[in-house]
């Protein structure tokens, strides 16, 4: 079974047969999203605004196709780098990575006991924020089978901090006078999804994506790890494992790009080209991701699973910040 970047679906959605303004509204948006003069945030306030206001009618569509066009923009975005400068960002956020998920995953599980969460749902949590969120969260499902709404939760959650942070990452990187490097460490291991990693990035300028872009892809690695380690805990329970682990082909994908063009770099100006057609399908599928934020969603996510995430994620990114500031990091 491959691995892709992808989410189970929150919850099901009936399809309309009726026409509504959505039915125009959501292409037409991520039609113009196309356009360079589109940004990260703007997209996704776009799609937000959708949901929210006239409802999106193609919200399975859209949940199925956001993952692909994740991958297919990582995989573009790494025509534009170089391999050499990749690996060495790689091979100094590895550390961070290591110590940060253990951390976090202590700090979740401990402040779930804490708030009262039920144990699956701030496990899920937990996992979604120490390492790609809602890729993690799928990932780990057939794994723990968590009931669907503990699931709708997690994502709920995740999703709603991932917005957040594109718009709140840039504005303090700013204030506190963090370089392009450091702000690309930071996003990278304080953000939980990759698309708002790599779209705070973008905001923040080409250093700081090609910084922010392979610590994340490294960090979204440990999926295999964990979801083993959670398997034979699992069996060691006595409880049964369903699936198989899912394998994080698009790294390769984005590692096999950025070896093409190192290795032939006449082709330097025809990969900045497909860079910047993947930055593009980046902005639309933040479009989509927003669209894909439904009423359902924000009625599912409960106040303690939310304090949770919210303080999980308030401590990691402080922290985080604070090595930056201190020089432990970068």
């Amino acid at each position: 079974m491959s691995w892709r970047m992808e989410t189970p679906p929150l919850a099901p959605v009936a399809r309309s047969r009726s026409w509504t303004p959505g039915h125009v509204l959501l292409p037409l948006g991520a039609a113009v999203c196309l356009l360079p003069v589109v940004s990260t945030g703007l997209a996704l306030l776009a799609g937000l605004g959708v949901a929210m206001t006239v409802g999106n009618p193609f919200v399975a569509t859209t949940r199925k196709l956001t993952p692909r066009l994740l991958s297919l923009a990582v995989v573009g975005l790494g025509a534009g780098m170089d391999l050499g400068a990749v690996l060495s960002a790689g091979r100094e956020g590895l550390g961070y990575t290591v110590v940060g998920i253990a951390l976090c995953l202590t700090l979740g599980v401990g402040l779930a006991r804490l708030l009262g969460v039920p144990r699956v749902t701030g496990l899920l949590i937990s996992v979604g924020t120490a390492i790609c969120g809602g890729s993690a969260i799928a990932a780990v499902v057939p794994v723990l089978r968590p009931q669907e709404y503990e699931t709708s939760v997690a994502l709920g959650t995740v999703f709603l901090l991932n917005a957040v942070a594109l718009f709140v990452f840039p504005v303090v990187g700013h204030a506190v006078g963090l370089t392009p490097h450091q702000f690309g460490l930071w996003c990278a291991m304080a953000i939980h999804d990759t698309s708002s990693v790599v779209g705070a990035a973008l905001r923040y300028g080409p250093e700081a994506l090609a910084v922010a872009t392979p610590v994340k892809l490294a960090r979204a690695l440990w999926i295999l790890p964990l979801t083993v380690g959670l398997a034979a805990w699992k069996r060691r329970e006595g409880d049964a494992v369903t699936g198989k682990v899912r394998r994080p082909w698009f790294i390769a994908g984005f590692l096999g790009a950025a070896a093409v063009v190192t290795v032939f770099p006449a082709l330097k100006p025809v990969g900045q080209g497909v860079a910047a057609v993947a930055r593009q399908v980046l902005v639309v599928t933040l479009f989509l991701l927003g669209a894909g934020l439904t009423r359902d969603t924000l009625r599912a996510v409960g106040l303690r699973p939310l304090a949770q995430a919210v303080a999980l994620w308030l401590l990691m990114a402080g922290l985080c910040l604070g090595a930056l500031h201190l020089g432990w990091v970068g």
